[in-house]
């Protein structure tokens, strides 16, 4: 049963923050007992990550980071806010024309990717491997985020998508109620969204269509993720050209 313990949890932490597995790794030698090696592997994970800003090739990016952005603590705590130089600058450079534009109404960064290796994937997401892709909050009145975790709050609109499974378009209908009443900052989010679409950084800019007619937005660059596809009414997916 160990083995398939520890083979479980470094499955888990590999896909959820990426250097968690390398912090179970480095404490399991030598054999220690449950709150020694609990307190080990924590106490490694938190000093991998101090360490990964300094070491990795992509940029952090929110996190107090002084870069005008907000991110969900949790993001920062996996670390998943990682980006490449050009995706970073991109960011920046967004925050800066939201606080001209909407004082004190920040981007809310959430999944950007890991800090190291092109490739492996930011689960549930389908892609977020290469530091070229980062989601964004959409901008509510009277407050930052719906759910706690920026995604899952989705905003009502008809759809074209018939059931189907397998797929990774969750409505989630039972969590709905629990999320905060919040209406959409229509003027906001068009604002920040247009601004990226004019941007020649930007590659694509994946959203609802629904949200799409509702904000009145129609740009080459402007895209459906698709009917099998995470659902793309609770954030904004953002990557480079």
């Amino acid at each position: 049963m160990r083995p398939l313990l520890h083979a479980s949890a470094l499955l888990a932490l590999a896909v959820l923050t990426q250097i968690g597995a390398l912090a179970w790794l480095l404490a399991l030698p030598p054999c220690r007992r449950p709150l020694a090696f609990a307190a080990t592997a924590a106490a490694l994970y938190a000093g991998l990550v101090a360490f990964a800003p300094l070491a990795s090739p992509r940029e952090r990016l929110g996190c107090g980071a002084g870069d005008g952005l907000a991110t969900p603590a949790l993001y920062c705590v996996l670390p998943r806010t990682y980006a490449d130089p050009e995706m970073a600058a991109l960011m920046r450079d967004l925050a800066g024309h939201m606080a001209t534009r909407n004082p004190g109404r920040p981007p809310v960064l959430l999944d950007a990717g890991f800090p190291f290796l092109d490739g492996m994937p930011l689960l549930p997401h389908l892609s977020h491997d290469d530091g070229e892709k980062a989601d964004l909050a959409l901008w509510y009145e009277g407050a930052r985020l719906r759910s706690p975790l920026g995604y899952f709050a989705f905003e009502d609109g008809p759809t074209d998508c018939p059931a189907a499974w397998p797929t990774l378009r969750w409505d989630l209908d039972l969590l709905q109620p629990l999320w905060r009443a919040a209406p959409l900052d229509e003027a906001a989010t068009r604002d920040a969204v247009a601004w990226l679409l004019d941007d020649p950084r930007t590659g694509k800019v994946l959203l609802e269509p629904h949200l799409q007619r509702r904000l009145g937005l129609s740009h080459p660059k402007l895209r459906f993720q698709g009917c099998r596809a995470a659902r793309h009414d609770d954030h904004i997916h953002v990557q480079l050209r």
